[in-house]
């Protein structure tokens, strides 16, 4: 942290100059498929990995942020890097480095970088950190695939607030010769990445158009593609949106053609998959014991508008199901549009109880938060810690069958995952 004064500066000189003094690692990766968007990036990975697993493939995989351990952002032919050697790799890079400036974000992917390129893996899946074009991850020259997720506001003290804009920086990872999947969309940012797959002279796989799906009942879905097409068992990922997701996937694996995929690796992914924090019961630990046996607790570290979207729609429809009521802890960074965030909260949750995150500079403070969650018109009080906040939402909690809710960042999703022992 202390290579540069800022946390974010988004440029790619620095990432060209250390890894010309690693030797180019990033020459020396298995096939790449490079994922950027707004919501939704971290889901297709998972997908991605978990079918491509299910068919035996070693699977490379860089995300961020972390939940619990930064090895999480770093997945070695299967397995999270070991700290032996996370710190090896970063104490290398460190001193190849030097006393230049670097980020953060640049000297840690460097250094995923190299691991990447001394483990032998059939694929690498790679997320951009934030935006797309001046991202450190997009040194790749000519990467197996390409996927744009939806793009909506989120950054934007980086990226700006014009959505066009946003999709444009996004769009800078997209390469000529190199397949691009373009998941679903409103109609800015579709417009925005077809311009650039025209001027790149590449014809875009892209939902609604070449691939589409949608839900048969509770329990299965349908994919329609190019290749691909059939009705496959619900997600194992909880939430509405993980259709999309699911789909956005198998469209990648059919652009990936020295990859062999059978319904049975479709299934068994579709059905074995894992992401922390996006739509997450908790089944155990010292929050489930503090609550009654009737109360369902969700975690979820979605923090912009069209993540509270995501979630209100699916509340939404299980209230539809068995009209229990939802009860909401949050906590959110300063930097979101929370206003916005909350307004969807407010279609579903009955009382919610705002929360700071612990050692986050940008946490906002529980008051004001509580002031943007009223303002959004939901009942709301303070608590200084989520346990406290779940006592005080006891007497609700008690009353009847119920689900509570713990969202608003990923920070303080990895805080509970940290303490929920």
């Amino acid at each position: 942290m202390a290579l540069h004064p800022k946390v974010i500066d988004l440029s790619l000189d620095r990432m060209h100059e250390i890894l010309e003094k690693l030797g180019h690692p990033e020459r020396k990766l298995p096939p790449v498929v490079h994922v950027a968007g707004t919501n939704g990036k971290g889901s297709l990975l998972a997908y991605l990995r978990a079918i491509l697993e299910a068919a035996g493939y070693r699977v490379h995989v860089y995300t961020s942020p972390h939940l619990v351990s930064f090895a999480e952002r770093i997945v070695l032919a299967g397995e999270i890097i070991s700290e032996q050697k996370l710190s090896e790799f970063l104490e290398h890079c460190e001193a190849v480095n030097g006393s230049e400036a670097i980020t953060y974000f640049e000297i840690t992917t460097a250094a995923a970088f190299k691991a990447f390129a001394e483990t032998p893996a059939d694929i690498l899946l790679l997320e951009t950190g934030l935006g797309g074009r001046l991202d450190a991850t997009n040194v790749v020259d000519q990467p197996a695939a390409v996927a744009i997720t939806p793009v909506s506001h989120d950054h934007e003290q980086f990226l700006g607030s014009d959505l066009g804009g946003i999709a444009r920086e996004k769009a800078g990872i997209i390469k000529q010769g190199s397949p691009l999947v373009i998941g679903p969309q409103s109609e800015i940012p579709l417009k925005e990445l077809k311009k650039v797959a025209a001027r790149l002279k590449i014809e875009p796989f892209t939902f609604s158009e070449d691939w589409s799906c949608h839900r048969t009942g509770n329990t299965h879905w349908q994919y329609e593609g190019k290749f691909l097409s059939g009705t496959y068992p619900a997600p194992a990922l909880h939430g509405l949106h993980q259709v999309p997701n699911a789909a956005t996937a198998l469209a990648v694996l059919e652009t990936l053609d020295e990859f062999t995929i059978t319904p049975e690796h479709l299934e068994k992914g579709l059905s074995s998959v894992t992401w922390p924090a996006r739509m997450q019961p908790l089944t155990k630990g010292n929050l489930v014991r503090r609550v009654p046996s009737s109360v369902e607790i969700w975690l979820d570290g979605g923090h912009n508008a069209a993540a509270g979207a995501q979630i209100a729609a699916c509340f939404n429809e299980w209230e539809k199901e068995d009209d229990r009521p939802t009860y909401l802890i949050a906590g959110m960074l300063s930097t979101k549009d929370q206003l916005t965030y909350f307004r969807h909260m407010q279609t579903f949750v009955q009382k919610a109880v705002m929360v700071p995150i612990p050692g986050e500079d940008a946490s906002t403070p529980a008051e004001a938060l509580a002031k943007e969650g009223r303002a959004a018109g939901i009942d709301c009080i303070t608590a200084p810690t989520v346990e406290e906040a779940v006592d005080m939402l006891m007497p609700y909690l008690v009353r009847k069958s119920c689900r509570l809710l713990i969202a608003g960042s990923l920070y303080l999703a990895g805080h509970v995952l940290r303490t929920n022992s």
